[in-house]
């Protein structure tokens, strides 16, 4: 008997490896093939290749605005979804969202999206806005299932009348809590904070390195800010910035790093002071899974993590005042209160983020639409 098909279009082989390769190893041992459409990435792709997994290289141009380029990623899908045939295709991050989507109603084959956060443009008003809400509603109308990872963006689409069936509020990707253990909170001599994400100014990272500024200029050895992540290459000019401050010690800078478990485990809390269009930030529950407090703009994806005054503080988006007030507040406390709060971060990720649920309704999703796939070949 043929084996049943599922083909994963992201657009990043870090993003899927790291967030779905629970569920795509599921899927392989459960007999499945399995297909990945992403562009290559020579750590993670030749791993997923040896597990058994088809690759298929696809440029993804994640941040671009040029109409070709995507023009040309829908080809490639439609190019594709003919050659392999896959029974069910599950999208992930907007462009596969959109693009595949589209792809997939043409061919018609069913789809999965999950919305990992609807993206800066939507929140923008004029044309920009107009094209992208017209995108969702055609890439998503015969949507198997959307799932959405908070229920702000599930809202905004069906206000905007975008999605009217088919549709769930996962707990985000979840966390594998056998990978993030708890560790205990590092010495209290120095209080140690930590930005941890792509380097740009939507994630908040003047905020966060202004209100490092400030804070060292206030607790002078009594904290540490640290930073570990990549310059995102439309944002170059950050580079200078954040090695003036490496130089000045009022930040540590890391760069780059393929496994982050290590750096949080040697702080006491990590900030996410991101501006908007999560989905539900992995970083946050990693870090919670690992016992670690959090701090975190007040926004969709973010302060679904955070029990406020339990396991960590929200602040005001792009305030940097008002980030400066949580991390104040956190100096203040005592030892025995920050012991408490780091507890409280893994029992609240452990109860409500555990990855095997969002595994499980995937497969719940997939198994619905291959029976019903193959059942509807043998009727032909």
């Amino acid at each position: 008997m043929k084996k049943k098909r599922v083909m994963l279009l992201g657009n990043h082989a870090f993003v899927i490896y790291n967030f779905r390769k629970e569920l795509i190893q599921q899927l392989l041992k459960d007999g499945y093939e399995v297909y990945l459409s992403m562009p290559y990435d020579k750590d993670k792709v030749p791993m997923m290749i040896k597990w058994g997994c088809n690759f298929i290289e696809t440029n993804v141009d994640r941040r671009g605005t040029n109409p070709f380029r995507d023009l040309k990623l829908i080809k490639h899908y439609l190019k594709i979804l003919k050659k392999y045939k896959p029974d069910v295709v599950l999208t992930y991050t907007i462009k596969p969202n959109l693009y595949g989507g589209i792809a997939c109603r043409i061919n018609k084959i069913p789809y999965i999206n999950n919305i990992t956060g609807l993206g800066s443009g939507f929140n923008k008003k004029g044309l920009l806005k107009n094209l992208i809400k017209l995108l969702y509603t055609v890439a998503l109308k015969d949507s198997s299932k959307v799932f959405f990872q908070n229920e702000h963006d599930k809202k905004v689409l069906i206000d905007e009348k975008i999605i009217t069936k088919n549709f769930e509020v996962l707990p985000g990707s979840g966390v594998n809590l056998k990978e993030y253990l708890y560790h205990e909170m590092p010495s209290y001599s120095v209080t140690k904070f930590i930005f941890v994400g792509r380097i740009m100014k939507d994630k908040g990272i003047h905020e966060f390195l202004e209100a490092a500024v400030k804070s060292k200029s206030k607790y002078g050895d009594n904290i540490e800010f640290n930073v570990v992540g990549f310059v995102e290459p439309t944002e170059i000019h950050l580079s200078k910035k954040i090695e003036d401050l490496n130089s000045n010690k009022v930040v540590k800078y890391h760069g780059y790093q393929n496994d982050v478990k290590h750096y949080i485990q040697n702080v006491h809390c990590l900030i996410q002071p991101s501006h908007g269009g999560e989905g539900l930030s992995n970083v946050l529950l990693e870090a919670g899974a690992m016992g670690r407090i959090l701090l975190a703009s007040k926004i969709p994806g973010c302060q679904e993590t955070i029990e406020v005054g339990k396991n960590g503080y929200v602040f005001d988006k792009k305030n940097v005042n008002s980030l400066c007030e949580s991390i104040d507040k956190l100096m203040n406390l005592d030892i025995q209160k920050l012991d408490e709060m780091s507890l409280y971060s893994r029992y609240k990720i452990n109860k409500e983020f555990d990855r095997n649920i969002i595994i499980e309704r995937y497969l719940k999703e997939i198994q619905n639409l291959t029976l019903l796939n193959h059942h509807e070949r043998k009727i032909i």
